[in-house]
């Protein structure tokens, strides 16, 4: 058996979620049905570096590929690219080493989360557009409450398979691009829904309506208050997962840059 790393970007718009699940549309599972078309009869698996919540979306997920096969990665993405929707695809094909795990090598997530100041035409399947005026400064302030290890239960949904709440979350950075404001979230890992809550509080912090200082409540005690604030999913994408060896990108910019195009295009003049 040979083991390949694949890197993969998908809309999740139609999908249940990245994990395969009994009556529904996944990610793993379309790529598991497609990597079973390919190499007919063999045995292969298909496993991600983590879960997503059905609607979001990944710039880049990993997964790992195990089949028995000699053919060149390069050959193996060509022919997954021919079968696979034009919703999911794979940007990268390498051989890896048979102990390679797409989850459990993983050191680091991260996940970045836009939101629209404006309403648009284009980028509402991946944008939640806000009416309301957001304070820009107060949501960058609240957001280093996250920061370090914490205890994120009362952000998380309850989840059978999780033995600890705790996460340590690296960093949060809130970054303005045009009418988009980007919200990255860089951690160990991530529970159940824990991203949009976190997003949500701090809209909520943008809007007004609650000061930084419930974040430490938040954090401190368990209550299901921030489940009130969950963000939808079609702002929010995996961005990277970071491997021993590799190093977290410092750049990230928002996937909405070509509807901002379109709108400065509009107002030149010939």
């Amino acid at each position: 058996m040979s083991r390949f790393k694949l890197y993969i970007e998908f809309d999740g718009t139609r999908y249940s979620g990245w994990q395969m699940q009994k009556n529904a549309k996944s990610v793993q599972g379309k790529l598991l049905e497609v990597a079973e078309k390919i190499f007919k009869g063999e045995r292969v698996d298909v496993q991600g570096s983590g879960r997503t919540d059905a609607g979001v979306h990944a710039i880049c997920q990993i997964a790992h590929l195990e089949a028995n096969t000699m053919l060149a990665p390069e050959i193996i993405r060509m022919k997954l690219n021919d079968e696979l929707p034009a919703d999911i695809n794979v940007l990268e094909v390498e051989k890896t080493h048979s102990k390679f795990h797409a989850r459990h090598d993983a050191k680091t997530r991260s996940y970045i989360y836009q939101i629209s100041t404006r309403r648009t035409a284009f980028g509402k399947p991946y944008v939640w557009w806000i009416k309301d005026k957001l304070d820009f400064e107060k949501m960058s302030k609240a957001a280093k409450q996250f920061v370090g290890m914490h205890n994120f239960v009362s952000f998380a949904d309850k989840d059978e398979t999780e033995k600890s709440t705790k996460v340590l979350i690296e960093d949060v950075h809130l970054k303005r691009e045009g009418d988009i404001i980007l919200i990255r979230v860089v951690g160990s890992h991530f529970l159940w829904k824990q991203v949009r809550r976190m997003v949500g509080v701090l809209v909520e912090v943008g809007r007004g309506n609650m000061n930084e200082g419930k974040i430490k409540q938040f954090l401190d005690r368990e209550t299901n208050e921030p489940a009130k604030f969950t963000a939808p999913p079609s702002g929010l994408f995996l961005e990277q997962i970071v491997y021993e060896g590799e190093k977290l990108s410092t750049e990230f910019s928002s996937v909405m840059s070509v509807a901002s195009f379109v709108k400065k295009s509009s107002r030149s003049r010939v």
